[in-house]
């Protein structure tokens, strides 16, 4: 735990989504929220079809969502999101005359149910 998930529409061509999963997951670390080597998953999806309000184009977002086991604290999870939009915020060139929303969102998975396995 935790779960990182990024989607970002595809007209974002300076976009490099490895470059973006480091340092999302360089600030979970930096949190003291999660370990390195066991915890973090991340994974970003490239979405090919998407809309932005009800204009064809001019118009693009990045969500993360970091999905985490419950029981934080509130003020904790506002400092995870703050820190991760800041890191997404300066993972990209974002393009001139194009408009970019970031958005971040934490989730809380329930602790009672989570389940995990290490195979190897």
């Amino acid at each position: 735990m935790p779960h990182l998930t990024i989607e970002y529409t595809d007209n974002l061509p300076q976009f490099d989504a490895d470059q973006a999963l480091l340092a999302l997951n360089q600030a979970l670390v930096a949190s003291g929220q999660f370990e390195e080597e066991v915890d973090i998953k991340s994974r970003a999806v490239r979405l090919h079809t998407f809309l932005v309000g009800t204009s064809p184009g001019g118009r693009a977002f990045v969500h993360a969502k970091l999905a985490i086991l419950s029981g934080r604290s509130l003020e904790t999870k506002q400092a995870l999101s703050k820190d991760l939009l800041g890191a997404l915020h300066t993972a990209c060139v974002w393009p001139p005359g194009l408009h970019v929303q970031l958005c971040v969102e934490v989730q809380e998975i329930e602790r009672a149910s989570y389940a995990k396995m290490a195979v190897g």
